[in-house]
Parts: structure tokens; sequence; C-alpha cells
């Protein structure tokens, strides 16, 4: 389907933090959108890297060596194999581009694992 997504309206859809919502498919990978807020926990993701496009807020992610802020309009990639934590001090409005098998947690599974995502 050859259709337009408007973002604002797609984040205007949920409230949860957390919990990302497919909003597209492109080849082998996902679009999703996710609203973020506090500290998520240490994973990493064996076979797949990791987009974060900040759309709104301000994102840190943080490495064991070191942390990079990623403000409005600033995307990071995340290299399969890199451990890492996303933190957000405020809302912060995320768009993810990763593979169809990326798991949110990646190598850990807690309260925070959405093993099945909505498609909004």
């Amino acid at each position: 389907m050859m259709n337009k997504v408007n973002l604002a309206e797609k984040f205007s859809k949920f409230e949860e933090c957390w919990s990302p919502k497919i909003v597209g498919t492109v080849n082998e990978s996902h679009i999703k959108v996710v609203k973020l807020q506090g500290e998520f926990v240490w994973h990493h993701h064996e076979a797949e890297d990791e987009l974060f496009l900040v759309v709104r807020g301000r994102l840190l992610m943080q490495f064991r060596d070191r942390e990079v802020w990623v403000e409005e309009g600033e995307f990071i990639i995340v290299p399969k194999g890199v451990e890492h934590r996303p933190v957000a001090p405020e809302i912060c409005h995320v768009v993810l581009m990763e593979p169809t098998s990326t798991l949110n947690t990646g190598n850990v599974t807690n309260e925070r694992t959405v093993a099945e995502l909505d498609q909004i």
C-alpha cells in the first residue's frame, strides 16, 4: 500500500512508554514509533542493528564506555552486539527502524519485553 504516514497522528494514538508500535514495513525491517521516558534496561541485539530517530524531545543513548545525546531531528544507529541503554529524562518520541526479528529488550526478557507488537 502506498499511503503516507503522519507521525504526529500515530503518536497521538497511544500514551504508554516503552511499547513500540509498527507503522510500516520496508523490506525485512519494521518502522516503529515509541514514546520513551525514564531509563530502559541494558541490553544488546545479537543479529540486528537499530536506528533511533528522535522526532520530539531528546534521548541519551548510554553505552558502557560513553554516552551520546540525540536531539530532535537526529538519529543514532546502534550496531548489533553493542550493549546500550536508552534514557529519556522527559517524554521523547522516537521512530525506530530495525529488522522484523528485533525484540525491544534484545537479549533480556523482563516486564518491559513486548513480544507481540501492535500495528497502528
